[in-house]
């Protein structure tokens, strides 16, 4: 058998459905008839009652009362005067009774209503309608069961004294009790046969819709249970049932938010561990990288200046190479930590920008101006259209900052071309300037990486001219503390490397 709820709802209405019919049964087998008689004895009483207020000592006075009440009981009424000689008979035929002891029909101890007086049934022989006179007294009514000998049916006799002396009987079949009680019976089971299907079928259905939100219950909480939430309870009722839908929805609302937030701290987590992998990465690159750029100069110098010390140098056109070279060494030591003292600065969010609103057009060509003897000393060609001025809003000291690392890069990366070009292009509340030079493409696996701190494409030329990597991952900290775009580009004929400002002359 289903260990379902379901199951077991329907299988315990419907067996107490059956239980409840096999209890009217045997309820209606033991004590229906006996229920009946009583009840016929207290009809039998009653209408003796109405009889005895209306009889005046002549019968043929209450004739229509008397065979009124014949047919209506389903009785017959005899009336014999004191000598024994009939006086009225409802029956045509005159009956051959004797009593008879039946105590599947009459018991001695039935209580009659509460006005009444009990006369125990009388068990003698009597011819039929030999009434004694002396047996019967006034306002009592004496119950006894005569049976017909001629016609073998047993009759339920209320016999009673009337207030002239005249002896009353009104005589009901006991058959027709016994038919009544068997009708009823048959009846009964066959009702509760009907009583049962209808009730095994309401049963089903009680069952199936009283189960139904509990397994919609059921099913939303295994989908809860592999992290699903985006079912909810359609439950519509205001019983412990709905209330318990609303409180599975609620759960599910809560558990939904709980976990969503704790994935998104998971994965944030995760960024953070990964993010502070990446920076211990970098610290010990950044460290080797450091190591091994202040290597070289350092060698260099320990060389000259033991040198200068054993007096290898013997002339002074010596001397002083020695010195500058020492000097140079040290310009770049110089430079080098300077670079990485802003770059810390920067990336540790110690250092702030001051934005204040400048000409930008008049800060190019400042710059400009300041490397006019280098791109004469390397014939570069410098191509910048003055054309409109524009007034942007940022650091101006981190912008110059900017354009002199780019401007630098391009130095040291131009070809034979020599071609320096730099423009301005406004683009809605943003102005683009680009530095563009000369030259080889930058490989495109590197055009990410080349923003990273001591990167460098081509590492023999940065050393030839000096480089340690540091002047694009700085332009990177100060574009990003502006919340500006930055980027490089390989075009037709070189390289173009860009960043934006704020505009203000915004029309």
């Amino acid at each position: 058998m289903s260990k379902s709820i379901r199951s077991k709802l329907f299988v315990s209405i419907t067996l107490l459905l059956l239980f409840f019919v096999f209890v009217l049964c045997i309820l209606n087998n033991l004590y229906l008839q006996q229920y009946y008689i009583d009840k016929k004895k207290n009809i039998l009483i009653q209408n003796a009652k109405d009889l005895i207020n209306i009889y005046t000592g002549n019968a043929q006075d209450i004739q229509d009362e008397l065979d009124r009440t014949a047919n209506i009981t389903g009785s017959s009424i005899d009336i014999q005067d004191k000598d024994g000689k009939p006086v009225y008979r409802s029956s045509r035929r005159l009956p051959n009774e004797k009593n008879v002891m039946d105590n599947s029909r009459s018991k001695p101890n039935m209580q009659p209503p509460p006005d009444q007086t009990t006369v125990s049934d009388k068990h003698n022989d009597n011819i039929a309608g030999d009434y004694i006179e002396g047996e019967y007294t006034e306002g009592e009514y004496t119950f006894e069961t005569r049976r017909d000998v001629q016609l073998k049916i047993d009759f339920l006799t209320l016999v009673t004294k009337l207030n002239n002396g005249d002896i009353l009987a009104i005589r009901v079949p006991l058959v027709s009790i016994s038919e009544s009680v068997d009708i009823a019976n048959r009846f009964i089971i066959m009702t509760g046969i009907v009583i049962a299907i209808l009730g095994s079928i309401w049963a089903y259905l009680f069952s199936r819709k009283f189960t139904k939100p509990i397994l919609e219950v059921n099913n939303i909480a295994r989908n809860m249970a592999k992290f699903d939430f985006s079912e909810k309870c359609q439950i519509r009722r205001k019983d412990e049932i709905g209330q318990l839908g609303q409180s599975v929805n609620y759960l599910s609302c809560e558990l939904d938010t709980a976990i969503t937030e704790l994935n998104i701290k998971n994965k944030t987590l995760q960024e953070d561990i990964e993010k502070e992998r990446k920076i211990d990465e970098m610290r010990k690159e950044f460290i080797s990288s450091v190591s091994h750029e202040l290597r070289t100069p350092l060698s260099v110098i320990q060389g000259y200046a033991e040198g200068l010390v054993s007096n290898v140098a013997e002339s002074e056109e010596d001397r002083k190479f020695y010195c500058d070279v020492i000097m140079k060494e040290t310009d770049k030591m110089n430079k080098l930590v300077k670079d990485l003292l802003n770059l810390s600065q920067i990336e540790s969010g110690y250092f702030h920008i001051e934005k204040t609103e400048f000409n930008l057009t008049s800060l190019i060509e400042y710059v400009l101006n300041k490397y006019k003897s280098t791109f004469a000393e390397k014939n570069i060609e410098i191509q910048f259209e003055l054309g409109e001025s524009y007034i942007v809003c940022g650091d101006m000291v981190r912008i110059e900052q900017i354009l002199t690392n780019y401007l630098n890069n391009a130095i040291n990366h131009v070809d034979s071309n020599k071609i320096i070009k730099i423009s301005q292009i406004v683009n809605k509340d943003k102005i683009k300037i680009s530095v563009f030079n000369s030259g080889k493409h930058i490989p495109e696996e590197s055009l990410e990486k080349i923003w990273t701190s001591f990167y460098k494409v081509d590492k023999a030329r940065t050393r030839a001219y000096g480089g340690y990597g540091l002047g694009l991952s700085i332009v990177k900290a100060i574009a990003d503390l502006h919340n500006n775009a930055y980027g490089v580009e390989n075009i037709e004929g070189g390289v173009t490397f860009w960043f934006e400002v704020d505009n203000v002359n915004i029309s």
